[in-house]
């Protein structure tokens, strides 16, 4: 027969490390897609619970007189663990963005799908880009670093030690921004580019001969020509994920030290 005790002190720790925790996992990519049943999410958080608290042990005492104290408390560490999961979040709607571009070009911006990580309507090429990600970021062992940085944020970060700077994290996200289209130009370049040849080549020819009707001869051939450059430039999908993930890891750091 097992026979394990705990204080109150104890319980009110791991509740509000559970706090922290869940609500990471809630917004983080891969492990808030909707195809993860909540079930797995909910016990995937109470054991990374159980062993931060483990590790964290001995246990600090939570320090609060009334009871509004202790659910600000819990609001802060919500708070935490949702800016965690939200600057990698972020950095994985870079590709929607690259998708989106891509799709405008080729002409098939009209053609959309259910996007598995923001729950949204996105173009097909976003979706694309989209799962390639997910694959990668399970492939490279990035879901580890995400479940580490979490780890380290305790040590960085103790429970009822966050304090927000508000001109830190706004810096962080305004350089986001910068990022953000930056990535999301280089991801798209190769067919940004043809496209551009491929509309100085049509009105060339529709000024050489007016007869022809080159706007249905464009559709077809920017759908052609952009599948085609969308296939030989899968090979370069790795390497854009590997700058989403640094741009990943740069936005965790950010946010913890705009937490700290």
């Amino acid at each position: 027969m097992i026979k394990y005790s705990f204080s109150i002190y104890d319980l009110e720790y791991f509740l509000l490390i559970l706090t922290r925790v869940s609500c990471f996992v809630f917004i983080a990519p891969f492990f808030s897609m909707q195809n993860t049943p909540r079930n797995v999410r909910i016990a995937l958080s109470f054991f990374t619970s159980v062993l931060l608290y483990q590790s964290l042990t001995p246990a600090a005492v939570v320090e609060y007189n009334t009871v509004l104290e202790y659910a600000i408390i819990i609001i802060k560490e919500a708070v935490s663990g949702l800016l965690l999961g939200f600057g990698a979040t972020l950095c994985s709607s870079i590709v929607s963005f690259a998708g989106a571009v891509a799709d405008m070009e080729t002409g098939l911006s009209m053609a959309t799908l259910m996007d598995p990580n923001t729950r949204d309507m996105t173009s097909i090429t976003g979706v694309l880009y989209q799962y390639v990600l997910t694959l990668m970021l399970i492939a490279t062992g990035m879901y580890r670093y995400l479940f580490g940085a979490l780890a380290d944020s305790f040590k960085l970060i103790p429970v009822n030690g966050a304090v927000f700077h508000g001109k830190t994290l706004v810096n962080a996200m305004v350089r986001f921004l910068s990022e953000y289209v930056i990535i999301g130009f280089r991801i798209v370049l190769p067919i940004f580019c043809t496209m551009l040849l491929l509309n100085a080549v049509l009105g060339i020819l529709a000024k050489v001969a007016p007869q022809m009707n080159m706007f249905a001869v464009g559709i077809q051939l920017k759908v052609l020509v952009g599948l085609s450059i969308l296939f030989f430039t899968t090979s370069l999908l790795p390497r854009a994920s590997e700058m989403i993930f640094t741009e990943m890891r740069e936005m965790i750091v950010a946010f913890v030290e705009g937490m700290t």
